[in-house]
């Protein structure tokens, strides 16, 4: 059940203009050409590098950092975006402190990475900012495949299909595309309209067509397009999204979606205590966030320990270093007259149980980030709450492929669904190609 926004202590304005702006202005400054080269010169150019291994795309990390060291930020650039093509959104959003970084050799040794991630965004960020795209298209094939969902693993998908010759149409629920690099992620960590721009720079290699308004359902079905494409790939996402049962909660999933789409940020109403309930990174995004619109008390309460929350270290200081605090081995219970008691908890064998003993805190709005779910009525198998997929990513239908978070396989992470994307296009590629 949503929270009524005009409940008491939910009101929108609560801060000045000036503040907004502060608050969700970028995490992390870009560097410029001169930062750029000397973070480059601290990479030891290894042979056999960590930080390749450690990145789920396979990017050649230190070939581009050495092309950034030598003032070629565009072959830079296209390093990258051969192995991801939304390079540019995972420099911002990719948990680089706990993937490349934390394999980088400077941080084994002394403990102070070089800052990949920043350097794949002065790369990435002066290419684009050029108009150019790197890559041209195949001659056509004269194949046609659906890309169900424009999120990462659908534009990566689509992209390289593109190019190996195909005409590709991708089929989106939402008004605009992007999925969670649009609706999903932290407004501070993806400013000025950026998730669109780079939508926009993908779909200059040419061959994609987009159609909004379109879900599997009635109309969209796997038998519809398997009839009318040589292929589909399914990039779907999570739709679903777990609730509290009884309780007023509001989903973080939806509330974080609407700060992006809200152009006044002054109109958002938020409230004085909020707590979040969860502890991975969209309860994080979500209640830093909240803190950012002017909440005077956030709260993340966890029913595990710290070490097993979802979110990473970085991104719990991040929280906490703007106000939020985090309780652990705590679980919800009930949610009444602006309060929310929370029951102590104690994992026994794995499982989560209660201790009996509560607490109870002001709280006039409570976001739910428990989880989302799969929404999918078709022939698939499904193995834990996801389509089953192979290496390659094909599904138990013919014809039918499908990566990111709709399917098993990696983590739930932007960087990882790029690559399931390309994986799975390259191997459909094969495929119409009689490989």
């Amino acid at each position: 059940m949503a929270a009524d926004i005009h409940t008491p202590g939910i009101v929108a304005g609560r801060l000045s203009a000036e503040d907004y702006v502060r608050n969700f202005s970028d995490l992390h400054e870009p560097l410029d050409a001169h930062e750029a080269a000397v973070a480059a010169d601290r990479c030891y150019f290894c042979y056999d590098a960590p930080c390749v291994t450690a990145c789920p795309t396979d990017i050649d990390i230190p070939l581009f950092i050495r092309q950034i060291a030598t003032g070629t930020p565009e072959a830079a650039a296209k390093t990258i975006f051969e192995q991801n093509i939304l390079g540019g959104m995972c420099a911002r959003v990719c948990p680089t402190e706990t993937l490349c970084e934390e394999a980088c050799v400077r941080e084994t040794a002394e403990g102070e990475p070089v800052q990949i991630g920043r350097l794949q965004r002065f790369a990435t960020d002066t290419l684009m900012s050029s108009g150019t795209h790197p890559f041209t298209r195949a001659v056509s094939t004269g194949k046609c495949v659906a890309v169900v969902g424009a999120g990462p693993a659908g534009l990566s998908a689509a992209h390289r299909l593109a190019m190996r010759g195909h005409d590709v149409v991708i089929y989106e629920a939402k008004p605009k595309p992007g999925g969670l690099n649009e609706y999903g992620i932290a407004s501070y960590k993806t400013v000025g309209g950026y998730a669109q721009a780079e939508v926009d720079w993908l779909l200059k290699i040419g061959g994609i067509t987009v159609e909004h308004g379109k879900a599997l359902g009635n109309a969209l079905t796997l038998d519809s397009l398997t009839a009318d494409h040589d292929a589909v790939f399914l990039s779907i996402g999570l739709g679903g999204v777990n609730s509290l049962s009884g309780m007023d909660t509001t989903d973080a999933v939806d509330f974080i979606a609407n700060l992006r789409q809200t152009a006044d940020l002054s109109k958002l109403p938020i409230g004085r205590n909020v707590v979040v309930i969860g502890g991975g990174m969209t309860a994080i995004d979500a209640a830093v966030q909240a803190k950012l619109l002017g909440a005077e008390n956030v709260t993340i309460a966890y029913r595990r320990g710290q070490d097993q929350m979802g979110a990473s270290k970085f991104e719990q200081d991040l929280a906490t270093a703007k106000g939020v605090r985090i309780l652990t081995n705590m679980m919800p219970q009930a949610t009444a007259d602006g309060k929310i008691t929370l029951e102590y908890t104690t994992v026994k064998d794995g499982r989560v149980t209660g201790t009996g003993e509560t607490i109870t805190l002001p709280a006039d709005q409570v976001l739910a980030a428990i989880g989302q779910t799969l929404v999918l009525d078709s022939g698939l198998t499904i193995e834990g709450g996801k389509i089953k997929v192979d290496e390659q990513g094909r599904t138990s239908l013919p014809h039918v492929w499908a990566g990111g978070d709709c399917a098993t396989g990696g983590e739930d992470l932007t960087v990882t669904a790029v690559a399931e994307g390309r994986d799975a296009a390259e191997d459909i590629h094969a495929q119409l190609m009689g490989g």
